[in-house]
């Protein structure tokens, strides 16, 4: 009898897509440019919640539509973002990353806007002002209508995740240097994701960035509490090094894995790598495809997600 009920309780669970995992995820975009319909960002709660935080925000009302139609959220799209969706982490403040925060903003309800301060700064002096749209944070050129709030990060600092059981902690990423993004690490009770903002590679980028991040989560990665890294490759590996522009290719990306890998004593068999980002032009994502999975001599479980396609880390 106990079997029986046990059994009975996990098929309700699989069937309803909770409980799987310590995280939910749905991209409600994906892409790296010119699909405006399909840009970064994720949405992420704590498994079986409806209680997200978005991660970046490209696309936010197609990818919501997108999560309606597969019948992962309900009503409207803009009930959707309004009710599911608590706050959003900014990587950094190019425009296919915030731009469903910024056109989505009318309609939407009061929420914090989570960054570091290069990031936060950008969005009240070149975005949200009223000569480009209009105010709707509570800081800025004035009147500031309030409906949104900025929370500035401290890198390294563990900030809880209002309306949510989250956490984050931000870490600077190099994008194009001296340009800046952020990786954000996401926490819930003893499991951890690791999304990254655009990124270029530390030997490119003269920088030491991925290498500070990677010692960071080394020991979290060792005792399996990472459960899954994000990671942009923006471009396939004929792209020329001088027009790379702060992005990483499948070579590059391996290394800095092997970096990982070697960091923690060759944990990275099966690890989840969901890759973010590609860039659609021609057939560069499927040649990115091809050949990520051909340098893939770590045995990394690569991800390539769909808009509005659930994951469960």
């Amino acid at each position: 009898m106990r079997f029986g009920y046990v059994f009975f309780l996990s098929l309700i669970l699989y069937q309803s897509g909770g409980a799987q995992g310590a995280f939910d995820v749905i991209p409600l975009g994906v892409k790296g440019g010119s699909d405006e319909s399909n840009l970064s960002a994720y949405a992420v709660a704590v498994s079986g919640t409806q209680r997200y935080v978005c991660l970046d925000a490209g696309t936010i009302h197609a990818g919501a539509q997108r999560a309606i139609d597969l019948g992962l959220w309900k009503n409207s799209p803009t009930e959707a973002i309004r009710k599911n969706i608590k706050g959003y982490l900014i990587s950094h403040p190019h425009l296919d990353h915030v731009a469903g925060l910024i056109l989505n903003s009318p309609d939407d309800t009061s929420k914090i806007i989570y960054g570091l301060p290069f990031c936060l700064d950008v969005l009240k002096e070149k975005y949200f002002t009223w000569k480009n749209w209009a105010n709707f944070t509570n800081e800025g050129e004035k009147p500031f209508l309030n409906k949104y709030r900025y929370n500035a990060l401290h890198p390294g600092v563990e900030t809880p995740l209002e309306q949510t059981a989250m956490t984050v902690k931000a870490f600077y990423l190099s994008h194009s240097n001296p340009g800046k993004s952020t990786a954000f690490l996401i926490g819930h009770n003893d499991a951890y994701l690791l999304y990254l903002g655009d990124t270029g590679a530390d030997e490119i980028e003269k920088s030491d960035y991925l290498d500070q991040l990677w010692r960071e989560v080394k020991p979290l990665v060792v005792s399996k509490m990472l459960k899954a890294i994000f990671i942009e490759v923006s471009f396939p590996n004929e792209q020329p090094e001088a027009l790379l522009f702060g992005h990483l290719t499948p070579t590059l990306l391996m290394r800095e894995m092997h970096k990982l890998n070697l960091l923690t004593n060759e944990k990275l068999k099966k690890f989840p790598i969901v890759i973010t980002h590609m860039k659609p032009f021609g057939d560069a994502e499927e040649r990115i495809k091809q050949q990520l999975k051909l340098c893939n001599d770590l045995d990394l479980e690569l991800i390539f997600a769909s808009q509005g396609k659930i994951l469960h880390f």
